[in-house]
């Protein structure tokens, strides 16, 4: 990483700059397509700085913050799933730079870590999301050997009348 970039676990500190950076993710995820219903599904609930503290001192979860000269402009998370077979798999639910950070190794670098905290817990693999428009947040993860595994199809409805 270049001189002046780092990264490091997220301390309760990291909590309130977190949750901007949680609030940018959502706002730019809802131009995307399936990003509206990405933000009500799977992104977590507001408060944000509630729902990532809460992840803070777990064993199985690793939260880390990237910045440029001190500065916070990326986040990222990673949680351990425990599969029905017994082994683990890793699972990156947030991984968010600003705009203006990107492209200068900030998410790489949370990459990275990200993948060794899933590593140390002897994960047979790891899954990360990208919405169906998002075609950096793709190549980033393709860059990085990731491949799709699955596909979610989505349908949206008319409100029914008849509903009781």
């Amino acid at each position: 990483m270049p001189p002046g970039e780092s990264s490091r676990a997220a301390t309760s500190d990291d909590l309130g700059r977190i949750a901007d950076l949680a609030a940018q993710l959502v706002r730019e995820a809802s131009a995307i397509k399936g990003g509206t219903l990405w933000g009500i599904r799977e992104a977590r609930a507001e408060p944000y700085e509630q729902s990532y503290g809460s992840l803070l001192d777990r064993e199985d979860t690793c939260i880390l913050v990237g910045s440029i000269d001190d500065v916070v402009v990326g986040f990222g998370v990673a949680e351990i799933q425990t599969l029905r077979t017994g082994q683990a798999l890793g699972v990156i639910s947030d991984l968010y730079v600003e705009p203006e950070a990107r492209a200068i190794g900030v998410g790489e670098e949370l990459l990275v870590e990200l993948l060794e905290f899933c590593r140390s817990f002897g994960c047979i693999g790891v899954d990360a999301s990208a919405l169906p428009g998002d075609r950096m947040t793709k190549n980033f993860f393709e860059g990085h050997g990731f491949t799709a595994r699955a596909l979610v199809m989505h349908r949206a409805t008319e409100p029914s009348s008849t509903r009781a």
